[in-house]
């Protein structure tokens, strides 16, 4: 198992604000991901704490937390004591990280938006 680092990037979004997608808008994961790309659930239960997301956007300052799970809900946690920053992730389990691939994202205010996959790269 090895640590990877991927790289989601705010794709088109029709619909909403962001409908022609915004490549500065985006997420950094650090995560186990198996041979062909999907989250390694094992490993992660043994690496957690070293699994961190930052979220970036042009007109905010960078934010920091970590990719958490409680049962089969995957999300990005930014602030342990508050569940009310949580960002969701659509069927996390079953996505692929591998370039090109799409993940969606809810955000702070309840709006799924997706974004895809520019880079996985060992740690």
């Amino acid at each position: 198992m090895s640590l990877s680092r991927i790289v989601m990037r705010l794709a088109r979004n029709p619909g909403t604000e962001f409908s022609g997608g915004d490549d500065h808008r985006g997420y950094a994961l650090t995560a186990p991901l198996t041979e062909d790309g999907h989250l390694d659930e094992a490993e992660y239960a043994k690496v957690k704490d070293r699994c961190d997301v930052r979220r970036f956007a042009p007109d905010e300052d960078p934010v920091d937390g970590r990719l958490n799970r409680r049962g089969a809900r995957w999300f990005f946690d930014y602030d342990d004591a508050d569940e009310t920053d949580d960002e969701p992730l659509y069927r996390l389990g079953q996505h692929r990280f591998a370039l090109g691939e799409y993940v969606t994202v809810t955000d702070e205010g309840g709006q799924p938006l997706t974004y895809k996959v520019m880079e996985v790269t060992p740690v």
